[in-house]
C-alpha cells in the first residue's frame, strides 16, 4: 500500500512559536512530517493519463471515491491534489470532480 507518508522525513519542531502548544500538550517537543513536493502533472503526463469524470452528490467524499476507484481510502489525497481542491469544502453539489487514472501512472507523476 502506497501511503502519502511514505518517504518523508519526520522533523522535530522546537520553535518558540509552538510553545503554548507544547505547553498544552505537556511535551518538550513536536515531531511532523516534512511537507512533500508534490507538482502537477505537465501537459505531457496528461497524456499519459485518462480521467473518469464525477459530478459531485451529497454525500460524496474524497476517501469514498479513492476507495472505489483504487481500493483505498488512504489514497483520496491523488483526488483532491489533481483536482487542486484541498477539501470536500472546496467542492459544490454539481461540481466536476476528475479521477485519474491508472493509478501507477498517477503516482509516478506525483513522484510518489
Amino acid at each position: 500500500m502506497i501511503s502519502r507518508y511514505d518517504d518523508r522525513e519526520i522533523r522535530t519542531n522546537i520553535d518558540e512559536k509552538y510553545k503554548k502548544l507544547r505547553d498544552k500538550r505537556n511535551v518538550n517537543l513536536i515531531h511532523q512530517y516534512d511537507t512533500p513536493k508534490l507538482r502537477y502533472p505537465s501537459l505531457e503526463d496528461m497524456d499519459r493519463i485518462t480521467t473518469f469524470s464525477h459530478a459531485w452528490r451529497l454525500g460524496d467524499r474524497f476517501y469514498k471515491l479513492a476507495n472505489k476507484h483504487y481500493g483505498d481510502s488512504k489514497l483520496w489525497w491523488i483526488i483532491a491534489w489533481f483536482n487542486q481542491t484541498p477539501t470536500e469544502a472546496h467542492v459544490e453539489i454539481g461540481d466536476i470532480v476528475d479521477i485519474p487514472l491508472p493509478l501507477e501512472e498517477i503516482l509516478q507523476i506525483f513522484g510518489v
